[in-house]
């Protein structure tokens, strides 16, 4: 207990005792009265609590905790009784808080006014980041979006107003951006309908990317389920000095953990190089956690977040942390399930790609391995910004580089743009000159939103189809992700290295050893760039552009059109009829990776986020066909001619047959999109079998009634055909740790067996016979009413 609220109680005692009358005053008590937000001053920080549940966990483990531990078994909802083994059981948590991007948020908010709850049960926020298209500029691409998006956003902000959820508006920021400058903090469980959810780590909390069906769990109070995590140690040695920056850090992990090291696993750093890195250097490295598919990613409070929470107005909650300090770092002892050591003052600048986040280079190589491989060297646009790097010392590192070039005369070769992550850095790189230096360098200042990182980026400077190099400070380059165009070649790195070598305009620039030539033919190298990781005066808050929900929304009117074709109530998915799954067909054996972006584009279908029907029209366009080798071309098993993945769904679906999808590894990484599970299951979809799952898209799929399974022999992948049925059988017995038999019936009349295996619990079977998750809620609200 905070010994100000000791004082505080003995003072009360002595009052209530009638002994003496004294004034107690309330700054004795703030340390336990600290509100978790401005937004929310009746909502507490809850560091009490917290310590409770750790000290039972202790005493009951007998261990010293890691500092994941301690944040995840801390908000336990029984900690004396809860089941504990890391990689196995599931927890059953309180989050602190929902935040929800508006591409997901529409989703997700259907499907709370389909439970039929009055209002949500923890603090809520909604950010309009997603559906803005990079065009002309910051200005003008916004009043587009506002125009085009009218509807969804109209909806958005009476939903929230409605069920109590706030509601930051369009032209606002990045939603991760947002959450670290005012929602995140030491401690705080945070879970958020985005997989960069992770990046408040950066501050020293656990945040987590779901789906929309699991944040409305939580909104709607019900415990929210998590496979205990396993606890990944990055030991960090040294110092970050140079070029070399906090991107670095987590492409270097990238490289070591591969996309799927991950899964499973929380990534805590440690260790004395942590104290090099700013508190938003920190939030980059946790960001982009998500590219290695761990659960979240997080640092220990230190003093930098402290200066951090100082800056953006939050002294109050720093100093709150210090007082709990002790349960917001590792205990000494603690043991790792892997460790791995990067020993900052060796590390060098990296670039990774293309095509996949994990591909890891060395500056100082990629020239040579973009010639040796056939990747083009010349780069047509550099981009920085995005959720992962645009802090204002991203900016200002990145303005340092652009100064020097400037001062000898030289602007970009490249095209240039610079994505600002929320309109308090809009607004506050404007007023210290660090924008105009970016344009004049030829930049070109886009609205604070997602843009190009999610594709939503109208592109003219190519056409589809031609082969061409980007380099962005983003944290994904999947296959078209950026511009739709699946011969990008996309590179990520740092925004002062992306700035580097948008100036040089090639990828066989090294900026630590190359020289440039200035507009007077004196040849000059750029100094390793050094900024201020914070303003010095405060920030410059710019435009208000919150909502606050009122206090009674029960007046307020939600309107959804019937005919609308951006937003569609949900009918409930059917219930299991308490059969096998006999004789369904094959729609589709994907080969190779098969990401969320695979299964559910995004970029111009994210207006159709909140209409699931016209949304499904999307479904696996993108997936390779192990057939015939192509990108939405299938077999129709009942009219043997090739077309459209959605189309042959549909077909199935009106035919009354279900079927299956057969996927390679980590099937489902990258976005925490739930679509790519509603889709499947909105077409007739039941089964989902692969080698194995990202994470939050097996939890996706389970929650909307799908059965994700994985082969109990990887090899078995290899004796399933595109035209063979299969048959699911043992669902009445269906247990959690039991193995399922999959009978697959070739075309010549041939059958053999083979076994799958599933990481349902009883509670995830129950999603599964109800139809969903939301359907299994809905029962248990009926009974208990």
């Amino acid at each position: 207990m905070a010994p100000y609220c000791v004082l505080a109680a003995r003072l009360r005692h002595a009052l209530n005792s009638g002994i003496r009358r004294y004034h107690v005053a309330p700054v004795l008590c703030q340390r336990a009265k600290v509100a978790m937000s401005h937004f929310e001053p009746n909502e507490h920080i809850n560091y009490e609590k917290l310590e409770k549940n750790i000290n039972i966990v202790r005493k009951r483990l007998d261990r010293p905790l890691t500092l994941s531990e301690k944040i995840v078994y801390g908000h336990l909802d029984d900690p004396a009784k809860q089941e504990i083994e890391r990689g196995k059981t599931y927890l059953r948590l309180r989050p602190d808080r929902v935040a929800m991007q508006d591409a997901t948020a529409q989703m997700a908010m259907l499907q709370f006014i389909s439970s039929g709850l009055p209002k949500v049960a923890v603090p809520s926020t909604i950010h309009c980041d997603h559906l803005i298209e990079a065009q002309l500029g910051g200005e003008k691409d916004l009043r587009r979006a506002k125009d085009i998006n009218q509807e969804v956003y109209n909806f958005l902000a009476t939903a929230g107003a409605k069920y109590g959820v706030g509601f930051w508006k369009p032209g606002s920021g990045i939603i991760h951006q947002i959450i670290l400058e005012n929602y995140s903090y030491p401690g705080v469980m945070l879970i958020g309908t985005d997989s960069h959810t992770p990046n408040g780590g950066g501050l020293g909390g656990i945040c987590i990317g779901v789906g929309g069906a699991d944040a409305v769990d939580v909104m709607a109070g019900i415990p929210w389920e998590l496979k205990c995590p396993k606890v990944i140690g990055v030991k960090l040695t040294g110092k970050l000095s140079g070029w070399s920056s906090p991107k670095d850090v987590i492409l270097k992990v990238a490289g070591i953990l591969t996309v799927k090291g991950g899964t499973g696993a929380i990534i805590e750093y440690h260790g004395p190089g942590v104290d090099s890195i700013s508190c938003t250097g920190m939030a980059t490295i946790c960001n982009m956690g998500a590219e290695i598919g761990a659960t979240t990613s997080i640092f220990p409070y230190n003093a930098r977040m402290k200066k951090y929470l100082g800056k953006t107005g939050r002294a109050d909650i720093a100093a709150l942390a210090d007082e709990f300090q002790q349960h917001l770092v590792p205990d000494s002892g603690c043991q790792y399930d892997q460790v791995i050591e990067i020993n900052l003052s060796e590390l060098k600048p990296h670039i990774n790609g293309p095509f996949t986040p994990d591909l890891a280079h060395p500056v100082s190589d990629i020239g040579a391995v973009a010639e040796k491989e056939g990747w083009p060297v010349d780069i047509r646009v550099g981009l920085i910004g995005s959720c992962t790097n645009s802090s204002y010392e991203d900016m200002g590192r990145s303005a340092a580089v652009a100064k020097q070039a400037l001062a000898h005369g030289l602007k970009c070769k490249s095209k240039f743009t610079i994505t600002p992550g929320s309109e308090q850095i809009r607004a506050t790189i404007e007023r210290d000159g660090y924008a105009q230096i970016l344009r004049d360098v030829g930049g070109l200042v886009l609205a604070n939103a997602c843009g190009p990182c999610i594709g939503q980026w109208d592109r003219k400077d190519i056409k589809k189809g031609e082969k061409n190099t980007i380099v962005t400070s983003y944290n994904r380059n999947f296959t078209g992700r950026n511009d739709a165009n699946p011969e990008t070649h996309a590179f990520v790195t740092s925004p002062e290295i992306v700035t580097a070598l948008s100036i040089a305009g090639t990828l066989k620039f090294n900026p630590e050893t190359d020289y440039l030539t200035g507009a007077d033919g004196k040849k000059f190298k750029l100094e390793a760039p050094d900024a201020d990781e914070l303003p010095k005066l405060e920030f410059d808050p710019g435009q208000d552009t919150y909502q606050y929900p009122p206090k009674d929304g029960s007046g307020q009117h939600v309107d959804v059109s019937p005919t609308s074709q951006r937003l569609q109530l949900l009918e409930p998915f059917d219930k299991w009829d308490g059969k096998d799954l006999e004789d369904m067909l094959i729609l589709i054996k994907v080969k190779g990776k098969c990401t969320t972006d695979h299964i559910s584009a995004a970029g111009p279908w994210l207006k159709f986020r909140g209409h699931l029907d016209n949304i499904s029209n999307n479904l696996l366009i993108g997936a390779i066909n192990i057939e015939n080798g192509k990108a939405n071309s299938v077999r129709n098993a009942l009219t043997q001619e090739f077309g459209p993945v959605p189309d042959t769904a549909r077909y199935y679906k009106k035919m009354g047959v279900k079927w299956a999808v057969i996927g390679d590894e980590n099937y489902g990484e990258g976005s925490s999109r739930e679509h790519a599970a509603l889709e499947p299951r909105h077409l007739g979809g039941r089964v989902i079998i692969t080698k194995s799952f990202a994470r939050i898209h097996e939890t996706n799929l389970k929650k909307q009634g799908l059965l994700p399974l994985t082969f109990a022999d990887p090899a078995d992948y290899n004796k399933i055909h595109p035209v063979d049925k299969l048959s699911i059988v043992g669902l009445a017995d269906f247990a959690p740790g039991k193995p399922l038999k999959c009978i697959i019936k070739h075309p010549n009349g041939s059958q053999e067996t083979i076994m799958l295996n599933h990481t349902f619990n009883e509670s995830q079977i129950e999603w599964f016979q109800a139809g969903s998750a939301l359907n299994r809620m809905k029962e248990l609200q009926q009974k208990s009413s």
